[in-house]
């Protein structure tokens, strides 16, 4: 397989070449997209070439036969980040509907039916294919989170299907299409990564690195699972000055207010924009992961992915200031105990296993009748690359392949909850701190989160966050809003509250509407006294000012009450603002809320504007064209 642009514009034919591109955000898809590549080869492709998007030329598209593309979505039905510049392309008014003619192609999305826009990035590029003129091979595929068996579920009976489409379109593209899921055939191919092994003694002590933030830039650059990840440039380090619980300590969940705080100089930041966190990983677990694999903590390493630079132990290609310690680039780009591995690790470890009934086991999990099994054993119970090490204790995999193969350390965001005018020095956020059982009652920490609650306040700590925006516009001060916020979803709009009092100091400012929901009164009432002083005499949600403030508290009565019941039971001041110019701004839990919360506004535009249902949606697409129906929803 050749994953790099240069080879894929190599002289094989492209007749009897499938070119696999993929768009990754998380690296699910590029997982999917590498055994698209690795099934092709084992069924006797002549040439196989896996690209990420932005690593490809679309111009050069018409010029290839056979294409897979594998695309997640992100978001409210983004695409990722490495597709926006093809899709950019892919929309130019001056291709025609002959453009693609001759291009034999198959679309596989990865989404969650949790959001609204399920798989939008890959139907949008599906129909723009057909459009432009390109022929299907099969019908789109879309995995869902959501399956028992997560993407895979939809992955396994959809690539039966391309390989039969695909043999009967030119059996010479995949002379050995039986050999695909012959378990007896499968080989172990050689790493995609190579490390270069140094002392500690061979590294000269004025080349080692002290500064944080030079050698995280060092690690995460070095590290070839993160490549298609941009960091975006360095990372402000920030220090947590305030660690304050929201909820009452009683209470089954637990919601914190952080401000993190740069004492040298004012943060450029926005409204509406997100924060993202590297956490730090647990010593214990670093240290535990490189006993378990053999390695020594105090070498240093230089590692490549083989497609970026093919260096021997002699290269001079590697400067001193490439060679990082083993145990610090663990720490800072190998996600070792709070992501699942995929199911392509299970395989390679398969190779490795010394212990008969483990090697079975093994490849009964990476084999299509193991898949539900190994779903409810790793991703059911969150198992971690390290806990599945230990359960394996007669496998001893080489560090490359554990480079390669383990979840790449990612950064957590979070939505901003405070305004760069009232805090111009600081950040503020808004985090609800992840725990959860696992089905066989195993209690399981979110990484970030967790790490954040632990930190004490101005003591010796310091936080690497890079500032991106939002999917939330910061609207201009004469924009009326209506804000619809609950449970931690109200975090951007303590923000935007925060933004209009301070505007209204200098100038007029538009009514503000908040609809607000949690449990109950007394637990979780985020920011109760923040609320409850805007919507006070000339405060921006007081009614004075044309605001208000409406809260729902679901558990605090027999009949549940939620944010979708309130916008209901105040219709004519919601239509009144809509048919002001105000603009919509949802965020929150990615569930079943935005969609509850939609069709309560169309609700009330039916009742208030006397239309039918179809054209209240059409009304709302229409807002939302213009950017004033804007939603924000994590799962």
């Amino acid at each position: 397989m050749a994953p790099s642009a240069a080879e894929a514009d190599s002289a094989a034919s492209s007749s009897g070449r499938l070119l696999v591109l993929y768009a990754s955000q998380t690296g699910n898809a590029m997982d999917a997209a590498e055994r698209v590549g690795r099934e092709a080869e084992r069924g006797g492709c002549p040439a196989v070439d896996v690209l990420s998007m932005d690593g490809f030329d679309p111009s050069r598209l018409p010029s290839e036969r056979f294409v897979v593309f594998v695309v997640s979505t992100t978001g409210q039905g983004d695409p990722p980040d490495s597709m926006k510049g093809f899709w950019r392309d892919m929309l130019r008014k001056d291709l025609g509907a002959q453009w693609l003619e001759g291009v034999r192609h198959a679309v596989f999305g990865l989404g969650d039916s949790g959001y609204q826009k399920y798989n939008f990035a890959a139907k949008k590029l599906d129909r723009r294919l057909s459009h432009l003129g390109a022929e299907r091979v099969v019908e789109i595929g879309l995995g869902d989170d959501q399956h028992p068996s997560g993407y895979e579920g939809a992955l396994d009976p959809w690539l039966l299907s391309l390989w039969k489409s695909l043999n009967e379109t030119n059996q010479s593209l995949l002379p050995r299409v039986s050999d695909i899921n012959d378990p007896n055939l499968s080989t172990l191919g050689d790493p995609k990564v190579h490390v270069i092994y140094y002392s500690s003694n061979e590294v000269p002590q004025d080349s080692i690195l002290s500064d944080p933030q030079k050698i995280m830039n060092s690690a995460r650059t070095m590290s070839p699972a993160l490549q298609f990840h941009d960091d975006g440039g360095p990372p402000y380090m920030l220090q947590m000055v305030a660690n304050q619980r929201l909820t009452e300590e009683g209470s089954d969940r637990d919601v914190r207010h952080f401000e993190l705080e740069d004492p040298s100089s004012a943060i450029s930041y926005k409204t509406g924009d997100a924060l993202e966190i590297l956490a730090s990983q647990n010593p214990s677990a670093v240290d535990a992961f490189i006993e378990r694999c053999n390695l020594d903590p105090d070498c240093y390493v230089t590692i490549r992915g083989k497609s970026v630079d093919k260096i021997s132990k002699g290269s001079a290609v590697s400067s001193l200031m490439d060679r990082i310690k083993l145990k610090t680039f663990v720490a800072l780009t190998m996600d070792i105990a709070s992501a699942s591995p995929r199911r392509y690790f299970f395989e390679v470890m398969s190779f490795f296993s010394t212990a008969e009934h483990e090697k079975e086991k093994l490849q009964y999990f990476a084999s299509p009748e193991g898949r539900d099994d190994l779903y409810q054993y790793n991703q059911k119970e969150s198992r971690t690359v390290l806990e599945v090490l230990e359960d394996f204790p007669s496998v001893q995999m080489p560090f490359e392949w554990l480079v390669q193969l383990t979840p790449p350390l990612k950064k957590r965001a979070f939505s901003i909850s405070s305004s760069p005018l009232a805090h111009p020095n600081q950040i503020h956020l808004t985090v609800s701190i992840v725990s959860w059982l696992t089905p066989f009652k195993r209690t399981r920490h979110g990484l970030c989160s967790t790490w954040l609650a632990g930190l004490n306040p101005r003591k010796d700590n310091t936080i690497p966050c890079w500032i991106h925006q939002g999917s939330l516009p910061p609207p201009h001060p004469s924009v009326a809003l209506v804000l619809i916020g609950p449970g931690t979803g109200c975090a951007p709009f303590r923000a935007f509250v925060e933004e209009r009092a301070a505007q209204t100091v200098a100038e007029p400012t538009a009514p503000v509407l908040f609809f607000f929901g949690c449990r109950n009164q007394d637990n979780d009432f985020l920011y109760k006294d923040f609320w409850l002083t805007h919507a006070q005499d000339e405060g921006v949600l007081s009614s004075k000012k044309g605001g208000g403030l409406f809260v729902a508290f679901s558990r605090d009565q027999p009949q549940k009450v939620y944010v979708q019941h309130k916008i209901k039971e105040q219709s004519a001041r919601v239509w009144n603002l809509l048919l002001s110019g105000a603009a919509v701004y949802i965020a929150g839990s990615s569930t079943k809320m935005p969609a509850d919360v939609t069709a309560a506004l169309e609700e009330v535009i039916c009742k208030e504007h006397g239309v039918k249902k179809e054209d209240a949606s059409k009304w709302l697409r229409d807002l939302e064209r213009v950017g004033r129906f804007n939603i924000e929803a994590w799962s």
